[in-house]
């Protein structure tokens, strides 16, 4: 059976990424390391690749240097049970040179796009109720970071 893995492109800083990523997700580690050989792309006996897990999900850091930069065409996406897990990550994730975007989506310190989204943001927008939906979408749009209060009130018309 095939398994496919992302692969994250950093300049230098692959690994410091996956320390600080599972550090902040749970069921999360850092399965291995491979360092540069002699005859190779960068400086022997640095990093090349770190592979790691985000909550069982597997995912490879690469060292390739500065060529290429993150976009927020690729996100990763975070369902989150409550305001509190909400409200961590969002801090963890902006600190340090982390950028807000709208509408749950912010940018860390190293590039990479995610996107916080609680759970039941989803399950607001998803009824059968369009009213509904649209109100909460409309409360949606005007923030930063996904506040949960605002958005049951906007359900509740």
């Amino acid at each position: 059976m095939q398994k496919i893995t992302t692969c994250l492109w950093y300049d230098g800083r692959a690994e410091e990424a996956a320390t600080f990523y599972t550090s902040l997700i749970p069921n999360s580690r850092i399965t291995g390391i491979s360092r540069y050989p002699d005859a190779g792309a960068g400086e022997p006996g640095t990093v090349m690749t770190v592979s790691f897990e985000l909550d069982g999900r597997p995912y490879v850091g690469l060292n390739g240097g500065p060529v290429f930069q993150f976009t927020e065409a690729v996100s990763l996406q975070v369902e989150c049970d409550d305001q509190a897990e909400v409200d961590r990550l969002w801090a963890a994730l902006t600190a340090d040179g982390g950028e807000e975007s709208q509408c749950g989506w912010l940018k860390d310190r190293f590039g990479l796009s995610w996107q916080i989204t609680p759970r039941i943001l989803l399950d607001l927008v998803s009824g059968e109720d369009r009213d509904k939906a649209a109100r909460v979408m409309g409360a949606m749009m005007k923030m930063r970071k996904i506040e949960i209060q605002p958005l049951l009130d906007a359900a509740a018309g």
